[in-house]
């Protein structure tokens, strides 16, 4: 059994080569295993799975490259909507935020409704005020702008679309995450995003939903999701992994093929998802042409990589 592993990502889609620089490419790959470090370095001082994905989703979340917190797309109004959530395995406890506007990190305000409240999702205003009343920092609206972002935006009000990060010639799903399995045979995830760009009337994707974009139970495994969050909520992606692991005893990389490959695809779903089951083993599955993702497993080397 491996001692402790954990993996990441920084969403899915159209990633090709010849669509990515090699200097982005260099910038991608950095970003990914400095969430990587940042979340093994808790887990090899015996820290708890539930840091490490902490952990790892505030690196991405701190860096523009990704869709979320710094990097979070515009909506219809010009303003950054984020939602967030995390789960430990161990007793199934999770917190959630949707529609949150100024917050640096929301993971660690989704884990602050878990740990400081009786909920598990808090929305918009009422979830700010929470982090106020928390004494989290609140940001400016000039430090979530991206001019990248920002073209991104205009070119979707230009054609009225609501946008999944970019345009549909160089389609990508946002959206980051964190699974971890540690010293203690403790499991957890985490996923963060900042949500479609152009989106209107409050959407929420499937990033705060427990079962669809996160989920984690030390029986089974722990999922973080990344993809077109309507399709994910409408198959339950995270929870359906888990549950043909523990009431079928299918193997995690079976249990992932079916949801990922034909479930997904069958009702036109696109994406991916990062997995660690209770021995520690990881799968990285996805039906579109790339996913950016990384993994790590006890003190061996990070690993990552963004093309099929």
């Amino acid at each position: 059994m491996t001692k402790f592993a954990l993996a990441v990502h920084g969403g899915a889609g159209t990633l090709l080569p010849h669509l990515l620089t090699s200097e982005k490419e260099l910038l991608y790959k950095s970003a990914l295993k400095e969430a990587l470090l940042a979340g093994q370095k808790i887990l090899i001082n015996n820290g708890s799975s539930l840091d490490a994905v902490e952990a790892a989703v505030k690196i991405l979340e701190d860096c523009p490259l990704f869709n979320a917190g710094k990097g979070a797309v515009f909506n219809a109004a010009g303003r950054h909507e984020m939602d967030a959530a995390i789960m430990n395995g161990l007793d199934k406890s999770c917190g959630a935020v949707a529609g949150v506007s100024s917050i640096r990190n929301p993971v660690s305000l989704a884990r602050a409704v878990m740990e400081k409240t009786e909920h598990v999702l808090l929305i918009g205003k009422g979830a700010e005020d929470f982090a106020k009343a928390q004494n989290f920092t609140l940001e400016t609206d000039d430090y979530f702008f991206d001019s990248f972002r920002f073209e991104q935006w205009q070119q979707a009000r230009v054609s009225g679309k609501i946008q999944l990060d970019h345009t549909e010639e160089d389609k990508k799903f946002g959206t980051v995450g964190a699974v971890a399995f540690d010293k203690k045979g403790n499991l957890a995830a985490a996923t963060s995003t900042g949500g479609m760009t152009n989106k209107k009337f409050g959407r929420v994707g499937d990033t705060p939903i427990i079962g669809a974009g996160t989920y984690a139970n030390n029986q089974t495994c722990a999922i973080s999701c990344t993809g077109h969050g309507e399709f994910f909520m409408k198959q339950l992606v995270a929870y359906d992994i888990s549950c043909l692991m523990e009431y079928k005893g299918y193997s995690l990389e079976d249990a992932c093929d079916i949801v990922v490959q034909k479930k997904l695809k069958d009702i036109g779903g696109e994406g991916g998802l990062i997995a660690i089951d209770s021995k520690g083993n990881i799968c990285l599955p996805f039906n579109s042409a790339g996913m950016y993702r990384g993994f790590v497993k006890g003190n061996s080397e990070v690993e990552v990589a963004i093309y099929k």
